[in-house]
């Protein structure tokens, strides 16, 4: 029995429209799993990738504001038994690649990304709301 993901249509969330826009790609079903915050300063995201380097991940902004982000991560083990000229190999390829439509309200001069413990956290800060100040001179006519 494969298990339901509960969608309830009448009350949409910026998470959804965040992560499931129609210029979104999908990858295969071994994608990472992506969890967002929103706090009052930020979004965040974090991409679980267990044994991922640096070296092997790509953020990138499009000219659209889109927001990519590539893993990339090719591993090769070999054990040898010298007692029985017994060779095997373990070949390991992971490639994943997403791309994301952003917020409006985010800085995109100021996204900064991290790897740490097997997780990528992208750090997208909001753009600074100014006040509109009411403070004015009143001409009288």
């Amino acid at each position: 029995m494969l298990p339901v993901m509960f969608r309830n249509e009448w009350f949409p969330t910026v998470f959804d429209e965040f992560m499931n826009s129609g210029l979104t790609q999908h990858a295969a079903s071994t994608a990472p799993a992506v969890n967002v915050k929103e706090d009052e300063t930020a979004y965040t995201m974090e991409v679980a990738a267990p044994g991922i380097k640096k070296e092997f991940c790509r953020i990138h902004i499009s000219d659209d504001g889109n927001l990519s982000v590539a893993i990339e991560n090719k591993m090769e083990h070999k054990e040898e038994d010298k007692k029985q000229h017994y060779l095997r190999r373990e070949f390991s390829y992971t490639n994943y690649q997403q791309t994301y439509t952003l917020p409006e309200d985010v800085d995109k001069d100021h996204i900064s990304a991290r790897v740490e413990n097997g997780v990528l956290t992208i750090a997208l800060p909001k753009l600074k709301k100014e006040e509109a100040k009411v403070s004015r001179r009143i001409d009288i006519a």
